[in-house]
């Protein structure tokens, strides 16, 4: 290889995988200086988005984290990761190889699961305002805003507790913004009202844990319906590059639905449920014009599920004559366009009921991992080397005094 030109070199680099290109650093100094460098980290990240190769799925569910090769489905890897506690920690949200985790809200990553790389968030308290005391339900979302190049995670609390009871749609909250170019967090100041009636039907929004779903530089959040309470569905957006809620706007024939939203080939899609028979799948093709959006194919009911109750697209096959589907969190399946047949996607050891995010295979965060990760890791080392010292020095002198003199 120390006679191949580089631009060989950075080509067969571009088609590899990113767990690969990380052992492929020791190979040489231009090699590494190669990986390492962000433009090369920027066309990987093009290059694997625009072929769709190396694509897993990431499958969590109770105590359960591992990614799958989407083309090799027998090939399942567990997702260790430094923030791993003696609690359950809450993945949300997936986005350019990156997925964010969470054990509380001041506790906080973005990590890599292809590098093994994490960026910890810095801490920060929720500002509660005069008369709370405890924080209720929490949203999150994960987003890469294109406008400023910069990753960002929006975390939106309510908090509750003392006068604040007595508010008409419930306890006060705030939204604050994580941006990994500054790392620092941004307080949001302009909130819409719709925003407060999220926390209030949370448990309506359970099945996807209120993670925003992102499309068009924008993360996405739906507010259901509900009888004598909200007379139509709403679609609220946070635009990453402006830090700005909007409502979205999408067919009123849709208002009075039992709809859902996701993201499919980067564009914000919504499933409407057809009585729990059947879900159709509608696409807005030109982001914010409302007229775009077009009804692109339904999935009837499959027999070897009892109820209907929520389904999402993942993404098409490469042929393009099929989607895969999650259905109810508990399967994935094949759907074929022509022949309208469904096809379960068995995974090894994955049996129990379980969500799923697509993750592509990134050197996003790069190979040399958060400064301060690092520095909390020689912190480590250097204090077990420490220990070790101490009790090298306590066995010599236990040794010595111990010894008898014949």
């Amino acid at each position: 290889m120390a006679d191949m030109p580089m631009d060989i070199i950075t080509d067969l680099f571009l088609r590899l995988p990113a767990s690969t290109l990380v052992r492929c650093r020791v190979l040489s100094k231009p090699c590494f200086s190669l990986i390492d460098s962000p433009d090369f980290i920027s066309s990987h990240l093009h290059h694997t988005l625009e072929t769709g190769d190396h694509l897993m799925i990431l499958i969590r569910g109770p105590r359960l984290l591992v990614t799958v090769d989407l083309d090799s489905p027998d090939k399942v890897s567990d997702v260790e990761h430094p923030l791993k506690a003696g609690g359950l920690t809450e993945v949300f949200g997936s986005c350019n190889g990156l997925i964010g985790l969470s054990n509380s809200p001041t506790d906080m990553a973005l990590f890599n699961p292809s590098t093994r790389q994490i960026h910890r968030l810095p801490a920060e308290p929720v500002d509660f305002p005069e008369g709370s005391r405890t924080r209720g339900y929490v949203f999150y979302g994960l987003g890469y805003d294109s406008v400023n190049e910069d990753y960002k995670v929006v975390r939106m609390i309510q908090c509750k507790g003392g006068a604040a009871d007595e508010l008409v749609f419930g306890f006060p909250y705030e939204v604050k913004v994580f941006s990994l170019k500054m790392n620092t967090w941004k307080r949001v100041k302009r909130l819409l009202p719709a925003i407060q009636l999220l926390f209030y039907f949370y448990y309506h929004l359970l099945y996807r844990r209120g993670y925003g779903v992102l499309a068009c530089n924008s993360l996405h959040w739906v507010l259901p319906r509900r009888p004598g309470l909200i007379a139509f569905n709403t679609i609220i957006r946070f635009d990453l590059a402006a830090e700005e809620f909007e409502i979205l706007t999408f067919p009123e024939s849709l208002a009075h639905e039992n709809i859902d939203i996701g993201v499919l080939e980067g564009c914000l899609c919504l499933m409407c449920n057809r009585e729990f028979t059947s879900v159709d799948v509608w696409v807005m093709k030109e982001y914010k014009v409302e007229g775009s959006w077009s009804k692109v194919f339904s999935v009837p009911k499959p027999k070897s599920v009892e109820s209907f109750d929520f389904m999402r697209p993942l993404l098409y096959s490469k042929d393009r004559r099929k989607v895969l589907i999650e259905v109810n969190n508990a399967k994935l399946l094949w759907f074929d366009l022509g022949s309208k047949r469904l096809r379960t996607l068995r995974i090894k050891d994955c049996d129990s009921s379980y969500s799923a995010e697509l993750l592509v295979s990134s050197l996003v965060l790069g190979c040399k991992g958060d400064p301060s990760e690092a520095k909390r890791r020689r912190e480590r080392r250097a204090l077990e080397d420490k220990m070790m010292q101490q009790r090298s020095k306590r066995d010599d002198f236990l040794s010595k005094g111990f010894k008898l003199v014949l």
